[in-house]
């Protein structure tokens, strides 16, 4: 369904800010696909190309079996995109910016409704609201709305939770499930690596580069040594300690812990070692690695 190949993209005057280096991916028909990775990594870029709103300078996007470059007429009209900064028209009213949207395809609110019924029911108290005056979260229903209410066959949504509240981030993946059991096929983009396990599969992008894709359970299986979660007295005594330790491949705070990668080493040690750079050791057991811990293994290796 949508397929990318090679990709290259820089800025600057002389190309020498890189933004897309060498990225390939592929998205299957009615899969919910997710981008991770933090601010800065290339996600916005990746899909401004996919949608058709920026050229690649080399390499090649089909998207529902159209090229983004010769065929972007055609494409705009089975994709739905929803851009990470809210870009509806704020001096118009919720119900106002869903019929705009829905005379620009040539549509009505009414023939897709039942796409938007979940989502626009929480909205349609605040129907004559300016968007301009609504919430983080409401702002991001009423702009999915938008990008569904030509129904499209395919949604790219980039950084749709970002900024929103922890129930609101909840509910909006929930929509997207059940816009998924309708056959659209959904790639988003997200910085919060929590939000992984959501995907079917995902791509972790970092400066540009594609550097793990994968289900998540596949993903987390490519972490190779022993992870372990450390708690103590004093946790940046403590970074420093296993810092300059042999045996310790990284060492990062997470949370109220620290995480520590190795190869070997028992956590008995690690007590030890601890306990002769006088740090109090309140808890220290391995652990599986999250998708976070992959991601920066990954920037290591």
């Amino acid at each position: 369904m949508i397929e990318v190949s090679g990709i290259y993209k820089s800025f600057g005057k002389k190309g020498e800010i890189p933004a897309l280096n060498d990225v390939y991916l592929d998205v299957k028909e009615g899969e919910l696909f997710g981008v991770i990775g933090p601010d800065g990594a290339g996600k916005t870029t990746l899909f401004r190309i996919i949608t058709t709103l920026l050229l690649p300078d080399k390499g090649y996007a089909r998207v529902g079996g159209y090229d983004v470059q010769n065929d972007f007429r055609a494409l705009r009209k089975i994709l739905g995109y929803m851009p990470g900064r809210f870009s509806l028209y704020q001096d118009l009213s919720v119900a106002e910016n869903l019929a705009f949207y829905a005379s620009i395809f040539n549509t009505t609110i009414e023939a897709n409704y039942h796409l938007i019924r979940d989502i626009y029911v929480q909205l349609e108290p605040f129907k004559d609201r300016r968007a301009g005056a609504l919430s983080g979260g409401m702002k991001q229903k009423l702009a999915l709305c938008c990008a569904l209410i030509h129904k499209p066959q395919i949604l790219v949504l980039d950084e749709p939770t970002t900024g929103v509240d922890v129930v609101s981030r909840k509910e909006f993946w929930q929509m997207l499930q059940r816009l998924k059991s309708e056959g659209i096929t959904i790639l988003v983009s997200t910085p919060y690596m929590d939000e992984a396990s959501m995907c079917e599969r995902l791509a972790l992008i970092q400066q540009g580069r594609i550097l793990s894709k994968g289900t998540p359970a596949g993903i987390l299986s490519d972490y190779s040594g022993r992870l372990l979660s450390v708690r103590t007295g004093d946790i940046y005594k403590a970074k420093l300690a296993l810092e300059n330790a042999a045996d310790v491949d990284d060492v990062y705070i997470f949370g109220e812990s620290l995480h520590v990668k190795t190869q070997n080493l028992e956590p008995a040690r690690v007590e030890r070692l601890l306990a002769a750079n006088s740090v109090e050791v309140f808890d220290i057991k391995v652990i599986p690695p999250t998708i976070e811990d992959v991601f920066l293994a990954k920037l290591q290796s």
